[in-house]
Order: structure tokens, then C-alpha cells, then sequence
């Protein structure tokens, strides 16, 4: 890019930083060039991470961070308890699970009261709570198998290296994990890449491996990337996938379940 490009881009960045927002049109009028060329230096700013395109123009980019679990649990609380819901009319008695540290996989707990012999491992600190504490009331019947790793304080979780060498020795029928962002093209995806490499060793132990996502993670992506879309075998969200996704899910044979 000229130097004319790269001064009009610092003054795209001090009117965004400026207005919160910018309009295609109106910088075309301003700088005097096409709107084609606006829209160029639209594409490298976002490639550069200084903004987010949106129709017609952009905004200012947001870092988004992942909340600790106390504050991701009221979070879309009850289209997660919706998720909880329709992934435990997936299990079936004498199976093996893996429920990973995400609060919407967490809700899958309280609908296992009718299940029976089931064994799971988790390595969520308040999935094991939960799980000790429905075994005392008879309301969960089986093994419970708490994953040993670092310690996360913040997210209740553990992950690492060690947790990593722990699954190695399991084979489990399904694995329900949580993700922060859901995309065709990015994959599946987290926050924390050290979450990232032990969800991808969860999906990749179990015969069947489901994430669970409300639609807020839908047509995102965030910082790690997990696996591919083809890597996983069904999707339970509380909304129908995008419409344009559709032949994508099918030609993969990605199951999408959502409330009906």
C-alpha cells in the first residue's frame, strides 16, 4: 500500500477511535477515493485486528475474554438448561461420558436422574460437586472419575499435561464438551489454547463427541482453534443452525439438535 493508503488507514482508526463506528460511504466522500478502495482498507485493518467489519462500514474491535465460571453460569442460563436437557436424552444407561468444565455441559448433570450404570469423568471442579452431591440423594447411579491436572482457579477446571497423560488410558462411548466459538470455515474454537489442546484430546477419546453451545457461539470464532467441524459428530445448541449451513452439516453428516 502507497503511504497515502497507510495515512488514510491511521485516519480511518482516529475517526473509529473517535465515533465508535464508520460508514463506507462517508469515508469515500472524505478521503476522495471509490468506495472500493475503502473497503480495501477496511479488509487490511481487519486482517490487522484494529476493527470489525460490518455491513455498510465498521466498528471498533472488541477483545473478547473468557468470563470465570461463576459469571459464565448465569450467562444464557436457560437456554443452557435447554442444552442439558436434550444432550442427557442422549445417553443411555452403562455408557461412558466425558462432561467437560463448560457450564453448559454442566447442565447435563441434572437430567440424569433416570439413567442407570453410567461411569463419568470430568475435569470440572463444580461437575464433580454436583455429582457427589446427586450420588448422596440417589439421584445419579454410577462411577464418578475426577480427571487430575493443574488446578484453574478462576475457571474451577483442570487441563494440562497431566490431564492429558490421564485420558490417554480411557475409551468413552460419548464426549460433551463446550466450545466459544462455532464456525464453518475457523472449526471449532476457545479462548485458552491450554483448554483447546485437552478438549481436542476429549473429542478425540470418545466414539461420539458433541459439543454443546448456545447460539451465542454460533458463526464465531475465538482464539484457539480446537478441531474441524468434521471432527465432530453431532451439535446441540438451543437454536436451528444458520440456514446457509445446512448443506455443509449435511455433506459432513454433522448432526445439529436444537429444541423443536
Amino acid at each position: 500500500m502507497s503511504l497515502a493508503g497507510e495515512e488514510r488507514k491511521t485516519s480511518i482508526m482516529d475517526l473509529l477511535n473517535e465515533r465508535g463506528k464508520v460508514i463506507a460511504s462517508e469515508l469515500s466522500q472524505l478521503f476522495e477515493v471509490s468506495t472500493e478502495t475503502i473497503r480495501r482498507d477496511l479488509d487490511e485493518l481487519e486482517k490487522e485486528n484494529k476493527l470489525k467489519k460490518v455491513y455498510g462500514g465498521a466498528v471498533k474491535f472488541r477483545v473478547e475474554v473468557e468470563l470465570g465460571h461463576n459469571e459464565r453460569e448465569f450467562v444464557h442460563a436457560e437456554a443452557k438448561r435447554k442444552i442439558g436437557f436434550l444432550a442427557a436424552e442422549l445417553i443411555e444407561d452403562n455408557d461412558v461420558i466425558v462432561v467437560d468444565e463448560g457450564s453448559t455441559a454442566l447442565q447435563i448433570i441434572h437430567f440424569l436422574v433416570n439413567k442407570r450404570n453410567l461411569t463419568i469423568l470430568t475435569s470440572s471442579i463444580p461437575a464433580l460437586m454436583l455429582l457427589i452431591e446427586h450420588q448422596k440423594r440417589n439421584k445419579y447411579d454410577g462411577k464418578i472419575i475426577f480427571i487430575g491436572g493443574e488446578v484453574n482457579a478462576k475457571h474451577l477446571r483442570v487441563s494440562g499435561p497431566i490431564a492429558e497423560k490421564i485420558m490417554d488410558d480411557f475409551y468413552v462411548n460419548k464426549s460433551f464438551v463446550s466450545v466459544d466459538g462455532i464456525s464453518l470455515k475457523n472449526g471449532v474454537s476457545s479462548y485458552d489454547y491450554e483448554r483447546s489442546v485437552f478438549t481436542k484430546k476429549l473429542i478425540r477419546c470418545a466414539e461420539t463427541a458433541i459439543v454443546v453451545a448456545d447460539s451465542s457461539k454460533v458463526d464465531k470464532r475465538t482464539v484457539a482453534k480446537i478441531v474441524d467441524m468434521e471432527d465432530i459428530h453431532i451439535i446441540i445448541s438451543d437454536q436451528a443452525p444458520p440456514t446457509e449451513w445446512k448443506p455443509a452439516l449435511m455433506k459432513m453428516d454433522l448432526r445439529w439438535i436444537h429444541p423443536q
